[in-house]
């Protein structure tokens, strides 16, 4: 059980992404949105959906951060392992609660309004529950193991492992030690990325970036005779008529 959990799942996790965005795309591409409810309701969401959204970037940035970054690299930055403690104590817990405050708003703002409930499809409700799930036992297991002074050191277990994984070499007797509370957050986790494809949580992987580089606003002629010579610059490319 244990090789599989840690050896052969997170695989079939990857697996399951990977097919699952590559047949969403083949076959539900015009489906491939977030399905907004923003005209039904839109000032709680303008509330809700910054909290969690900024709240859950900052939970990822903290992931990559104690995951993949080895604990040599940031001593050799200078950051030690009690101020690193400290670090992912309080900005972790303070990005946890910002993301669970902005679902907790956003699930009841889906009850509370009829037109958004109806528009809640069962995927959705799947979703919800994972990712609830997820954020809750990644706060609690951060919480139950951790202390002022010291708490559980996973970048000596689950860091390591992660970063096997990714590597093609994973090891599942790193995770053998590791606290329950953590081992169902990853599972959870696993779960989540495995939903990603088949519910609203696909949007993530189509953020609009390039509207950062583009102009605000783009005028273009139909009429070629009436277009300059110009040097074209990146973003004003012609079109064609």
């Amino acid at each position: 059980m244990n090789v599989f959990l840690w050896g052969a799942l997170p695989y079939i996790t990857v697996g399951l992404l990977v097919a699952g965005l590559y047949w969403r795309y083949r076959y539900d591409k015009y489906g491939w949105t977030t399905r907004s409810s923003e005209l039904h309701e839109s000032k709680l969401l303008s509330v809700a959906s910054p909290m969690f959204h900024y709240g859950i970037m900052f939970v990822f940035v903290g992931h990559i951060m104690g995951l993949l970054v080895p604990a040599s690299w940031t001593d050799a930055a200078g950051l030690g392992d009690h101020t690193y403690h400290l670090l992912s104590l309080f900005g972790g817990t303070a990005a946890g609660i910002l993301a669970v405050v902005g679902i907790g708003l956003l699930i009841y703002r889906r009850r509370r309004n009829t037109a958004v409930h109806r528009a809640t499809t069962r995927g959705d409700k799947v979703m919800y529950v994972f990712l609830v799930a997820a954020m809750l036992m990644g706060m609690w297991a951060k919480l139950a193991n951790a202390s002022l002074g010291s708490g559980y050191d996973y970048r000596a277990t689950i860091a390591p492992w992660t970063r096997g994984v990714l590597t093609l070499q994973p090891e599942p007797a790193l995770m053998q030690g590791v606290p329950v509370t953590f081992q169902v957050h990853i599972l959870f986790g696993m779960a989540l990325i495995a939903l990603i494809p088949y519910t609203r949580l696909v949007h993530m992987f189509s953020a609009p970036i390039q509207y950062l580089f583009r102009p605000y606003i783009v005028y273009r002629s139909r009429d070629t005779r009436q277009l300059g010579t110009r040097e074209e610059r990146r973003g004003w490319e012609r079109t064609g008529v």
